[in-house]
């Protein structure tokens, strides 16, 4: 991908494999499993490609750029809800903290060719 700055070493399936099990890959797609328990915190990792993610069940969530800097705080917001789609554009460097008590679990839908 033209302009993708970060090493291979921090993708998903590498830098917080305890939280990402892949379910299928191909040449235009890659598909994530993701889940983050009560009080877990997903280490740095990125995600090359934009997606659509569908939220198994949702919750409160942190997330913070690679160095610590809170980007997205949802006890200032809305959760992330159950049984819901969601977009998102490719993530740089970032964490995500679980501040909930259930799990948060989500399928993603890669999209590797525009």
């Amino acid at each position: 991908m033209d302009g993708w700055d970060w090493p291979d070493s921090l993708d998903a399936l590498t830098a917080a494999v305890d939280f990402h099990t892949l379910l299928l890959e191909t040449d235009e797609v890659r598909v994530l499993d993701t889940s983050i328990g009560p009080g877990e915190t997903a280490p740095v990792h990125t995600h090359r490609w934009p997606a659509v993610l569908y939220v198994l069940s949702g919750g409160h969530f942190v997330r913070r750029d690679g160095d610590g800097n809170v980007l997205v705080d949802t006890r200032e917001a809305e959760p992330l809800s159950d049984n819901r789609a969601v977009w998102t554009a490719p993530l740089p460097p970032h964490t995500l903290e679980n501040v909930s008590d259930t799990e948060i679990r989500a399928i993603s839908v890669e999209l590797k060719r525009p």
